[in-house]
């Protein structure tokens, strides 16, 4: 996961980062998206435990000077999961900071769009950004697969489950 992926599910927006800082972050975050409180609890805390885990690995402190850092991030993330973790047909999987969504998507086309997510017809999958990163320039250019082997894949399972008719 990159540095700013990390800080940002962990909702650091320091310019400056200890190790200190890194530890009350993932401690604040541990508590807000624990699986007990939150339905999109167990995704949440892969996300925040992968975020930590590539925090710990760097050098401190880490120095930015660049506005990339959003501290309302993790917050999105939480809200986006929750609002499809219940959806019945769905493939959601964690990749990086970026949420990808497939299987059955068209029966929830419009839950997905409401919660924020966008169409990829190279990819047809849905997935869910940083609203950092919406300015990109390399459009289309990786495959899905390239995009797990690089960032990394944590699939979800939805909470919904089929009832017997």
């Amino acid at each position: 996961m990159k540095t700013i992926d990390a800080l940002n599910i962990l909702a650091i927006s320091e310019n400056e980062v200890t190790l200190e800082m890194v530890k009350k972050a993932y401690r604040q975050a541990c508590k807000s998206y624990h699986p007990d409180v939150n339905p999109a609890g167990t995704a949440m805390m892969q996300a925040v435990n992968e975020a930590y885990e590539s925090l710990c690995a760097e050098v401190f402190p880490i120095t930015f000077n660049d506005g990339d850092i959003s501290s309302s991030y993790g917050e999105a993330l939480n809200t986006a999961l929750n609002a499809i973790i219940s959806c019945l047909g769905l493939k959601i999987e964690i990749c990086g900071a970026w949420i990808w969504v497939s299987g059955d998507t068209k029966t929830n086309k419009e839950i997905l769009k409401e919660a924020g997510y966008f169409w990829s017809k190279p990819k047809e999958m849905w997935y869910f950004r940083p609203q950092t990163q919406k300015k990109r320039f390399y459009r289309g250019k990786s495959s899905i697969s390239e995009i797990r082997s690089k960032y990394g894949s944590e699939e979800i399972r939805s909470r919904a489950r089929k009832t017997l008719a």
